[in-house]
């Protein structure tokens, strides 16, 4: 493993309850890896995700994240591992009754913020990555669809992850917006921080190519094709 190592699997058994979802599940992301996740409804993708940010304990192999051993962490120590992981949803998970600028602040002020200052100037400096900067007093329900999942990916980054895991981000977006969702991404991704995204589209992967593991048959194939 190198310093750029963000997330090491050697032959991690990943079940669900009893059942086995996936085994002997080898994988490695550097910093600044694009990587797309694909494969069937219930192949295992959510699972796989969930062993990275400590959701799911391993019994078997070797696993570290973030700089953390996934074989020995502590519960008391996985919100720290999630705060080096920023995570991005299909259905966007924001604070109806709170403005863009109040959900970025409240997951701050959740995660350990405590200076005004710094949370305010936070909040504005992730929506300025996202080109959302002028939508800091907006309602959620004021948004389109896009621009809500663009704080999201706002959300994600408030403390500097490692890593972007993105399940499904594109899912509830018309194409055009996909691709605007995708390209933020990969813009994010070449600023050093890792992103993983799974999806089912493949119309997306074929137009942002780049590496694809796939989760199939309770195996993980590092570098996949799409036919």
């Amino acid at each position: 493993m190198t310093t750029n190592t963000i997330i090491n699997l050697r032959g991690v058994d990943i079940y669900q309850q009893k059942n086995l979802v996936l085994n002997n599940v080898n994988l490695h992301i550097d910093k600044g890896d694009f990587v797309w996740l694909i494969g069937q409804t219930g192949s295992g993708k959510s699972s796989l995700l969930k062993v990275i940010y400590g959701d799911l304990a391993i019994s078997t192999g070797d696993g570290i994240a973030c700089g953390y051993d996934l074989n020995h962490i502590k519960s008391k120590d996985i919100p720290f591992l999630r705060r080096k992981l920023g995570i991005v949803f299909q259905d966007f998970q924001l604070l109806t009754d709170r403005s863009v600028e109040d959900n970025l602040q409240f997951v701050m002020r959740a995660t350990g913020w405590t200076d005004k200052k710094l949370i305010a100037d936070k909040a504005l400096d992730v929506l300025e990555k996202v080109g959302l900067r002028s939508k800091l007093k907006k309602m959620p329900h004021e948004l389109s669809g896009g621009e809500q999942q663009r704080v999201v990916i706002a959300r994600a980054l408030l403390n500097d992850p490692e890593i972007i895991l993105a399940d499904e981000p594109t899912g509830n977006l018309d194409p055009d917006t996909s691709e605007e969702i995708v390209l933020l991404l990969k813009q994010i991704s070449q600023s050093g921080t890792a992103v993983i995204v799974a999806t089912h589209d493949y119309h997306i992967i074929r137009t942002f190519p780049s590496r694809i593991i796939k989760c199939e048959n309770g195996k993980v194939l590092e570098d996949a094709k799409i036919v």
